[in-house]
């Protein structure tokens, strides 16, 4: 019928009403009697309260169940979230639509940091630790970097930086940098197969704030999955964050 409301989905009303359930509980509930109030099936119950704690939104004290830190973040005010904060949420959509590692890389002098990782559930996957650092030249996030630079900054990081060689495949020579940074920028995507490691592919965006480059999202796919169906789903996806977090 024209003008209705929606129906309710019914898996977000569940968790909304656990979470109000544990909020009006400060001292704590067991997940028998989660199951009883709301009569929830244990076998459904155990997966979202287990989910709700992974994200902090609930933390168990023994058996029983309390209102987790997560809570709070949703009071904070925009203004004051940190940048892990806002782009968390993201890269765990991204990996929940492709299953494939993602990160946000931030600068740290001419190599880059990984400022929050969420790792594909593939047994075959690329591995990376938050705050490890990985060289520019040679991942699709840090080229994605690199092709928000200036000419002045670009000549500096040339005159300074190191290129090694990682694998066979790794670009290393300036004129072959300077080309492939043109034409990230006429695309508005970086890609790098098997440049870092072998047998990995990466695609990167750059990603700004208030039209400032605050980092970059790239996705590590393995090269026996990375074909072009994939390739195009993670494209879409990286623009659409890119897209979402330069509104925020």
């Amino acid at each position: 019928m024209a003008g209705s409301a929606p129906a309710p989905v019914k898996s977000a009303m569940r968790t909304l009403d656990v979470i109000e359930l544990v909020v009006a509980h400060r001292k704590g509930i067991t997940a028998n009697e989660i199951g009883a109030a709301l009569t929830i099936p244990v076998s459904s119950l155990s997966y979202l309260l287990a989910t709700l704690v992974d994200r902090d939104y609930l933390r168990r004290e023994g058996r029983q169940y309390l209102p987790g830190p997560g809570l709070e973040r949703l009071r904070v005010p925009l203004d004051e979230l940190s940048l892990e904060d806002r782009v968390a949420p993201l890269l765990r959509a991204i990996r929940s639509e492709l299953n494939e590692t993602v990160s946000f890389f931030v600068r740290q002098g001419w190599d880059m940091a990984a400022l929050v990782t969420e790792a594909s559930a593939q047994a075959l996957r690329y591995a990376i630790e938050p705050g490890e650092l990985k060289p520019t030249h040679a991942l699709a996030a840090g080229k994605a970097l690199l092709a928000t630079l200036s000419e002045g900054e670009l000549a500096q990081y040339f005159a300074e930086a190191r290129r090694d060689s990682l694998t066979e495949r790794t670009v290393c020579s300036e004129s072959a940098l300077r080309a492939q940074l043109a034409e990230i920028r006429a695309r508005g995507y970086a890609e790098a197969i098997e440049e870092s490691t072998e047998g990995i592919c990466s695609l990167g965006c750059a990603i700004a704030v208030g039209g400032k480059t605050v980092g970059a999202i790239g996705v590590a796919i393995p090269t026996v999955r990375f074909d072009g169906d994939l390739r195009a789903r993670t494209v879409v996806l990286l623009r659409r964050t890119a897209e979402a977090l330069s509104g925020a």
